[in-house]
């Protein structure tokens, strides 16, 4: 009956915005898992397996001599560490709460901290995995030498804002064709096992070849994040104003779709989520 009235400025709604990110991003990073540790260890074993696969497979295939001069091993993780950082977020943001969710219901959630909350436990993990990794790489096998390792930070960033971005898109498509926009999503991420150029040097590619893959942003950051990681390594043919002009077209169409499907949403099409 009696309540008190504060005085909201624009600073306090800010850190309360936050502050709910920040909640709703630790229900997500433990959503996958009851145990976080657990669910941690699972997230840096499926980093581990890809990487001890391709490793395997440049092996058996004899295409170690088409890598990069230096560690080979650290070459397999630059590919693998940015491929899943962006398929993760991909599945992330794609599969974030919608309009229609019961989370929606309580007063402060909104769509936008469901998918910033996505995004950052996507990334959360992902850096974590990698570190985690490159420590135990770093300590019990051999030294690492990193050429820019802030340089590659930024392209590691840049590869899951790609991945926020395709996966706004995929998000705002959802309520209107739940299955078909479930598997177009499932064909991109199974798509960049390829596409995504972790498993060739570029600059040893033939023109042929660089076209047919020259349309993925994450193409691109994988051969610049190589070029950040190896001294003796300088992309030829890659750019990162590509993947950031592409981030931020589809991050703005992803934005306007979900805006407009907010508008439409029924609760109806939470039976098809």
């Amino acid at each position: 009956m009696f309540q008190i009235e504060k005085r909201r400025t624009r600073a306090s709604g800010a850190f309360e915005l936050l502050e709910l990110i920040f909640h709703a991003t630790v229900r997500n990073v433990r959503k996958g898992h009851g145990n976080a540790v657990l669910g941690l260890l699972i997230n840096i074993f499926q980093t581990v397996l890809m990487v001890a696969v391709f490793y395997i497979m440049f092996d058996l295939l004899n295409l170690r001599r088409m890598s990069i001069r230096g560690d080979f091993l650290l070459y397999v993780m630059s590919g693998v560490f940015l491929f899943m950082t962006h398929t993760k977020t991909v599945g992330a943001v794609s599969g974030a709460e919608g309009p229609t969710s019961p989370m929606m219901k309580h007063a402060p959630m909104n769509t936008i901290v469901a998918i910033a909350s996505a995004a950052l436990s996507a990334l959360y993990l992902q850096i974590l995995s990698a570190s985690l990794v490159l420590y135990f790489y770093h300590a019990a096998v051999t030294p690492l030498y990193i050429f820019n390792p802030v340089g590659l930070l930024g392209v590691l960033m840049l590869t899951w804002l790609s991945g926020v971005a395709v996966g706004m898109v995929f998000l705002a498509a959802r309520p209107w064709a739940p299955d078909v926009v479930g598997v177009l999503t499932m064909i991109y991420q199974r798509m960049n096992m390829v596409a995504s150029g972790k498993m060739f040097v570029v600059n040893m590619l033939p023109g042929w070849m660089i076209a047919l893959f020259d349309w993925n942003p994450l193409f691109h950051c994988i051969d610049q994040a190589r070029g950040e990681m190896f001294l003796n390594y300088t992309p030829h043919y890659t750019t990162l104003t590509y993947p950031l002009y592409v981030s931020l077209a589809c991050l703005m169409v992803g934005l306007m779709g979900e805006f407009y499907t907010r508008r439409h949403a029924s609760v109806s099409w939470g039976a098809g989520r």
